[in-house]
């Protein structure tokens, strides 16, 4: 039998919307690994693109949003399921991408399987350790309860093209806001073949969607999107983070600025402020009533 076959190469795609389409531009680019060696031709995304992925984004939002939040914590140990699935593609891609040995590509793999995980778990507690009963002086319940920000532009991570994805991306979702997110511009397969997993998770289609190319040129509309809540600009440098701030400001966006990596870089315990700067907090009042002619209250 002849081994002189033709290899079956993939086709890297966008995932907006629950679907898989190619750039609306038509345009790709290469990728390469650390030695140079072509990997892939990826998507180059368009501004058109990007405003396809946030009509997708808030159509998603009300289902996404108004999910119960165990329910939400399924659909994520699902994703953690799937990607446990295709473990060895993920390594290979992020060995490919970062340039790292496979053993070190599979402690990557790892950690972000468990980090969706770990989001999972959150899901339907964040609520009580942010929120809770506040004391007032008056007969009144006075409740206050995080409730998401909207659509959220994620600038993805340069240097961790898997692992610091997915600490940006799970827990936008965690707490009921949407994603469109920007993969990072050298290293986009991984993300990319995130999207694959994500379609095949029970996550909706929209709620998250992901776009490879220029970081640049597809931040900029993002940033000034009247449709568009909030934006982490994880993935941008000093000067466009700047740009894109001031971009934000017109419809009052919520930011989150790049934030300095510490030594144990995206494997570190991520904490809660991922999850808490995409919440907006809202308090009802309630009147507790009288119990009879005592006055008692409850």
């Amino acid at each position: 039998m002849s081994d002189g076959r033709l290899s079956v190469f993939k086709t890297y795609k966008l995932y907006v919307g629950g679907k898989f389409p190619r750039s609306e531009s038509g345009r790709v680019y290469e990728v390469t690994d650390s030695k140079g060696k072509w990997l892939a031709n990826a998507p180059q995304s368009s501004r058109k693109d990007a405003r396809d992925a946030v009509v997708a984004a808030r159509k998603a939002f009300g289902g996404w949003s108004g999910a119960t939040a165990y329910n939400r914590g399924q659909v994520l140990y699902r994703v953690a399921e799937m990607l446990e699935g295709r473990r060895e593609q993920f390594v290979r891609e992020v060995a490919d991408a970062e340039g790292l040995s496979k053993s070190k590509a599979a402690a990557v793999v790892d950690a972000a399987v468990d980090r969706w995980v770990w989001y999972a778990g959150w899901t339907d507690k964040i609520g009580q350790v942010v929120g809770g009963a506040n004391p007032v002086a008056g007969p009144f319940f006075n409740l206050s309860t995080p409730e998401p920000t909207g659509v959220v532009a994620v600038l993805a991570p340069q240097e961790s093209s898997f692992l610091g994805l997915v600490s940006v991306v799970a827990p936008v979702i965690a707490t009921g806001n949407t994603a469109v997110v920007i993969a990072s511009a050298e290293a986009p397969l991984p993300a990319l073949s995130l999207g694959e997993v994500l379609a095949t998770s029970d996550l909706p289609g929209g709620v998250v969607n992901i776009l490879s190319g220029k970081t640049a040129e597809l931040a900029a509309p993002l940033a000034s999107h009247q449709d568009v809540n909030a934006i982490d600009l994880t993935g941008a440098d000093a000067a466009l983070a700047t740009e894109l701030e001031i971009a934000a400001a017109d419809n009052l966006k919520r930011v989150s600025r790049p934030q300095a990596v510490d030594g144990d870089g995206w494997s570190a315990d991520p904490g809660t402020h991922r999850m808490t700067a995409f919440l907006e907090t809202k308090t009802v009042w309630h009147p507790t009533g009288a119990l009879g002619a005592s006055g008692s209250s409850y």
